[in-house]
């Protein structure tokens, strides 16, 4: 693999004024808040005004949701200059987060890139994909980036709006399709995968890195290789008919992306799998189809406290090199289990290949559950 290509766009940490400290830990605090409360302060706002003098708001406002109810299933709704907030670039600079190429990816043909781990809230992706804050359009021109996440997102009164006009979609597979079949190429559909089997597993698979002893077997070469220390960093891949499958009849190439640090910026409670609240979170995972999880990072005013801040810890995602998929409208099962092995294996040398420029020890190995 190539030497990864990273745009210095972030400012070192030394010499920060307070005011620069000030804006940065404004801008990562607003993203969390942004994401737990935003969406459910407006469904709850427009249930409370139905019932007060401003209920003609809360009904116009649905007859727009119904209206419009299909957008996220076709590309969404961007606007560039939200990408462009100052905002973001104070986000960025808090962690602080670098989006690093490894290989070029031509605006000739449409692309599925596959980012590990999913992490508590992405923000390493969002930061990357959904804003230009770290000049993806310098490092992938012609590239149009598309985040594709949980459709239920999109029935949220006002958060919805918020974050199509980021460049996010639904992950359905019908916005998908939509979206890589449009005549101009270029489309770049960024889909999170990793999210677990257990619920919450994500940011304990790879924030608790141990380094195996010398006693500890090495990486083995297969492209799956088995679950086997407590030492080694497990990451969940896509299974059959998923995003590989998705290539095969749309002709996209499939790019392994993986995000070091996302999963150490905040901690997670996780319970044991015969517990009552890891019931709780199966249950109410198969009926809203993401799991609820008790996390944590540092306090606002202090940073031996609690509290929502996330931990500044270095984020960087790396794109790796694209794999060719051709195109086949009906796939056959081996087809997809052959570039899911690929994928896999590319995914697995990009983790080689860089873990040690960005704070994983060497000995640390990436296994597949």
């Amino acid at each position: 693999m190539g030497r990864s290509q990273v745009l210095q766009s972030s400012p070192s940490l030394q010499g920060k004024t307070l005011q620069k400290q000030a804006l940065e830990v404004a801008g990562a605090y607003q993203y969390v808040l942004t994401f737990i409360f935003m969406g459910l302060f407006f469904t709850l706002l427009m249930v409370y005004l139905l019932f007060t003098s401003l209920w003609a708001f809360s009904v116009l406002y649905l007859v727009w949701l119904y209206l419009d109810w299909d957008t996220p299933n076709r590309g969404g709704r961007r606007y560039m200059w939200m990408r462009n907030w100052t905002i973001w670039k104070h986000q960025r600079d808090y962690f602080p987060i670098k989006l690093a190429k490894t290989a070029e990816l031509p605006p000739d043909r449409n692309y599925v890139l596959s980012s590990h781990p999913h992490g508590i809230m992405a923000n390493g992706i969002f930061c990357n994909f959904c804003t230009d804050s770290n000049n993806f359009c310098q490092l992938f021109p012609g590239l149009r980036p598309h985040l594709a996440t949980l459709a239920g997102l999109f029935c949220l009164p006002v958060f919805r709006e918020y974050i199509m006009f980021h460049g996010l979609c639904s992950v359905s597979r019908q916005s998908l399709d939509f979206i890589l079949s449009q005549p101009q190429l270029g489309q770049a559909v960024v889909i999170l995968i990793g999210v677990p089997r257990r619920p919450c597993m994500q940011s304990q698979e790879t924030q608790r890195l141990r380094t195996p002893g010398p006693e500890a077997p090495r990486c083995p070469d297969s492209p799956r290789p088995p679950c086997c220390e407590s030492g080694w960093v497990r990451v969940q891949v896509a299974g059959p008919c998923s995003s590989e499958a998705l290539t095969l009849s749309q002709r996209a190439s499939l790019v392994p992306v993986y995000s070091f640090g996302e999963n150490d910026i905040f901690k997670l409670k996780t319970f044991a799998e015969d517990s009552w609240q890891h019931l709780c979170q199966v249950t109410f995972k198969k009926l809203m189809g993401f799991s609820p999880c008790i996390f944590w990072g540092r306090g606002l005013f202090s940073a031996n406290s609690w509290g929502l801040l996330p931990f500044a810890v270095p984020i960087t995602t790396v794109v790796g090199h694209p794999i060719p998929v051709p195109r086949c409208l009906s796939p056959t099962e081996e087809q997809v289990d052959h570039y899911h092995a690929l994928y896999m294996r590319a995914l697995e040398q990009l983790f080689e290949d860089h873990k040690e420029s960005y704070g994983v020890p060497a000995s640390t190995c990436l296994t597949f559950l």
